[in-house]
């Protein structure tokens, strides 16, 4: 067997091993980000509303109490989930601008 057959390249004293540190930290400080930063969905002109953070953990969901009133069961159910999906469809394109870039800058 020749020798060094086994040994990875190295790349300018480890350079490859600080790039993905640096991409770590990177992608740590921006999770943390989106576990900090929310969004906001609404549904039913304002009645129905979903705050969600960007890690996708749903924060509150307030209902109009007005709404109430005159809502049935299934107008109600229909409400809040669109407002919830909303604020996922939300949440996951927040994530996409502050994680997106972060993934482009694999070295492999």
């Amino acid at each position: 067997m020749a020798k060094g057959f086994n040994k990875m390249p190295q790349m300018g004293g480890g350079g490859m091993m600080q790039q993905l540190q640096r991409l770590q930290k990177q992608m740590e400080e921006a999770q943390a980000k989106l576990a900090e930063e929310t969004v906001t969905a609404t549904a039913g002109g304002g009645a129905i509303k979903v705050v969600m953070t960007g890690d996708q953990v749903c924060k509150s969901v307030e209902i109009n109490p007005d709404l109430l009133k005159d809502a049935d069961a299934e107008m109600l159910q229909d409400l809040v989930l669109s407002a919830v999906n909303m604020a996922l469809d939300q949440s996951r394109e927040l994530q996409q601008r502050l994680m997106g870039p972060l993934g482009g800058g694999l070295p492999f």
